[in-house]
């Protein structure tokens, strides 16, 4: 009986883990599909200037319509996350997995990202969550940190528009740059910044928010979830807008598509 009983335990975590595999791969292929769609060939209608993002290539106008749920899910929606803007249970919910050191993250930040804070995060439309992503080695990495640790002292946005300004990635994210980003950025304590920036904490922090971007089968920055919908790329901002607008009008029953 009691083998019988272990039998039935281990068929039934074989199950569960098998249910938790195929989640992840169906994940990793709707961002994957997402990354392809951003980088093929485009059409001459759909040119958009190049850079040094891979993701942005030749990247098409369109976002990929419908929502996933296994996507949609990974919103933590944490009210007291320093990395996040917007209310917690806004409608619309956009996690970008983005790295510093991305000349087309760069782009975001600068030309688009704040018209969506202003039209959208300001009315309670939209929240916007970010994932530190750096795949562009320890240069990166310590910028990851870096972020992690002004959010700690709740100066991350601050941080994030220092380090995304024009010619910022060009001087490299060494420690004494990243105090300089941090006096920028009105870091009160930087002494204590340069302590958690290198703790295990931020190293903890970092190293989650890139797993969970490598298991959604991404590998270019900057790549979006909106509700659930995957956009690769420093898209037009119409891409966005629309993206948002028909997820705000989903969540309100309006049943746009």
């Amino acid at each position: 009986m009691a083998s019988s009983a272990r039998d039935r335990r281990n068929r039934r975590n074989r199950q569960k883990n098998l249910a938790i595999v195929t989640g992840v791969a169906v994940a990793a292929g709707l961002l994957g599909f997402a990354s392809y769609t951003a980088t093929k060939p485009e059409e001459p209608s759909a040119a958009v200037r190049k850079g040094d993002s891979a993701a942005s290539s030749g990247a098409s106008a369109a976002p990929r319509e419908g929502a996933h749920s296994e996507l949609e899910a990974l919103a933590r929606r944490d009210a007291g996350d320093p990395l996040a803007q917007g209310e917690a249970d806004a409608p619309v919910v956009m996690i970008e997995y983005a790295d510093f050191k991305c000349g087309f993250c760069g782009k975001f930040a600068r030309d688009t990202e704040p018209d969506l804070v202003k039209k959208y995060v300001a009315d309670g439309t939209l929240r916007i969550e970010w994932r530190n992503f750096p795949i562009f080695g320890e240069d990166s990495e310590r910028a990851a940190r870096g972020a992690w640790a002004a959010g700690r002292q709740g100066r991350f946005w601050q941080f994030h528009e220092a380090a995304y300004a024009d010619g910022a990635k060009e001087k490299g994210f060494g420690d004494g740059r990243l105090k300089e980003l941090a006096r920028e950025a009105g870091v009160k304590d930087v002494d204590r910044f340069a302590e958690d920036a290198d703790s295990e904490g931020a190293r903890a922090a970092v190293k989650k928010d890139q797993e969970e971007g490598y298991k959604l089968g991404a590998t270019s920055t900057p790549s979006f979830l909106i509700n659930g919908q995957p956009i690769a790329g420093a898209q037009p901002d119409a891409v966005f807008e629309r993206a948002i607008e028909t997820a705000a009008a989903a969540q309100a029953g309006g049943g746009a598509k």
